[in-house]
Order: C-alpha cells, then structure tokens, then sequence
C-alpha cells in the first residue's frame, strides 16, 4: 500500500510515516492542503491521510478540492473533534473515513485497511505457527479457540505479530497502540506485554513473545514452542 500523508504537524508526521513503514506501507508526505492536491493528482495513492489542521485549509476541504478535480482515491481525515462536527455548513462529507485525534497508529491502520483497497492483502489474516490475528476484525486465536483481549493488547499483538521473528522497539509498540500524544510512562509496554502473555502464552502453555533485553520484544515467527 502507498499512502500519502497531509500534515504540517512534524511531530504528528513523524508518528505517521514510522508507523505506516513498520507496517510495510510506503508513505509521503505533504505539508499543506495545496501540496497535497497537486501529489495526488500527479501520484499512484491507494489511500490518503489528512490532518485537518493543515495551514491553508482544512482537512475537510482540501477533501472537496480533491473530489472537485475528479481524485477519487479514499481519505481518511484527521480531525480534532467529533467526526460529525467536521461536516460544516451542511456540506456533505466527502472522506471516507475520520479519525478524532488523539489516536493510536493502530486504529488509522484498521481505517485504511478498509477503505485503501488493500492492494498488497493488508487485510489478510497475520499468521505465525498457530497463532492468527485479524486486522480487519480485530480477532484473535490460537488454533480454534477465540482470545479475548482489549483494544491495547490487541493492538500490541498485531505489531508483533506483523513482523514475527523480528524485534520490536518499545517506542515502536509505544506509537502503535497509544495516542501521539500519549505521556510516557517508562513501563506502560512492559505492563500490557505481561497481559498479554497471560492470554496468548501461559495459558496455551506456549513460549511465543520474548524479551530482548535492551532493545524490545520479539514474537517467535513459529508461534511459540510448549513450555512444558
């Protein structure tokens, strides 16, 4: 998937590009509502991101000037308050989807999931051994039997889970399941990573998330081996 960011926010950008690269989708980025327009119409998107805090215009209306030149690649705004609100003046709305900020870089992947076409199978389930997660319908299970977690767990599997075998940072599960704004608090991931072992690993009698002391956590690409 190649997704083009409008924001003018560097530290709201920032967020977005590491988080949609970790999960293998290539960004770009603009920095104003005019910019924007003119790469989209010069571009390939499958998808666009668009702060609605741009410095010419609103995200809302660079959607108009977009759909006004006959671009019809799906947007997702990002917009500070109830996504009813940014529909103004009784104008229709023309994103596909919107995303209150502050949000996590886990729920804008779900959004464009759905509506970006989900050209390289994004939506696809994420396998590793027995263990299946599905980004779409934010399920998980190991074999047949359904696991029950919360929307930050489930968030902090699904990153581990998309790169199984590789270690990932605390920052990078950090960014991916708390909101861009989020006040650190230094043990934050280390608390849920031990939630999270309770219902995926103890309790299959697995070993599949591992410390990588120093660096982050890792989930075994095989799943997990019996700890018995």
């Amino acid at each position: 998937m190649h997704v083009l960011i409008g924001a003018a926010d560097l530290q709201l950008a920032t967020l977005l590009i590491r988080g949609l690269r970790s999960a293998g989708i290539r960004a770009d980025v603009a920095g104003s509502g005019e910019e924007a327009t003119s790469m989209a119409a010069a571009g390939s998107y499958d998808a666009l991101v668009i702060d609605d805090a741009l410095p010419d215009q609103t995200g809302h209306d660079a959607c108009h000037d977009l759909r006004a030149r006959a671009i019809w690649t799906p947007v997702v705004v990002l917009t500070s308050g109830d996504a009813g609100a940014v529909r103004l003046h009784g104008r229709p709305a023309a994103a596909d989807a919107y995303v209150a900020k502050p949000f996590a870089v886990g729920e804008l992947l779900s959004r464009l999931r759905v509506v970006g076409g989900d050209p390289d199978g994004a939506r696809e389930p994420l396998v590793a051994g027995d263990l299946v997660v599905d980004p779409v319908g934010r399920s998980a299970r190991r074999g047949d039997t359904v696991i029950d977690l919360s929307m930050k767990e489930f968030a902090l599997l699904e990153a581990l889970v998309r790169r199984a075998g590789e270690v990932v940072t605390r920052d990078e599960l950090l960014e991916h399941a708390w909101d861009y704004d989020f006040e650190h608090r230094s043990n934050i991931v280390d608390v849920y990573v031990g939630y999270l072992r309770e219902k995926v690993d103890r309790r299959f009698d697995v070993h599949a998330i591992e410390t990588v002391r120093g660096a982050g956590y890792r989930l075994r690409a095989d799943g997990g081996a019996s700890t018995g």
